[in-house]
């Protein structure tokens, strides 16, 4: 019996998803993928393949680039069962101490309780290269 969330699930998801990575909590983060997941960034191009390869290395590089990442200003729209688009506000603080802000737009489609495809849509550089 495959297991599913409602749109409630789906949302709790992708907002565990956000403060996970925005606590730099490398392990909760990695935890909401599928292990054979891809992560695109589309407005650069990117792809990442695997929760313990490719999406690894990217997180490990975001949180050695930056001492403070926030996530937050969401506005979510759902389509049960299975994705979620999320527009968001991003601020990141650079090592020594500059901010960089940006809005951008994730598309997430879940396989059971887990991401198993995340495309991004970013303005300004490319912070998960």
């Amino acid at each position: 019996m495959s297991t599913s969330l409602d749109s409630a699930g789906l949302v709790a998801l992708v907002q565990r998803y956000f403060a996970s990575v925005d606590q730099m909590d490398l392990d909760a983060t990695l935890a909401c993928f599928e292990p054979d997941a891809t992560f695109t960034i589309a407005t650069f191009d990117t792809l990442y393949h695997g929760r313990d390869t490719g999406i690894r290395g990217m997180f490990e590089r975001l949180n050695s680039r930056y001492s403070r990442v926030w996530h937050g200003n969401f506005d979510h729209v759902v389509q049960a069962p299975n994705r979620v688009a999320s527009q968001f506000r991003v601020e990141n603080t650079l090592l020594d101490g500059s901010l960089r802000v940006k809005n951008n737009c994730n598309f997430f489609s879940v396989r059971g309780t887990r991401f198993d495809a995340v495309q991004v849509y970013m303005s300004g550089d490319n912070s998960l290269v």
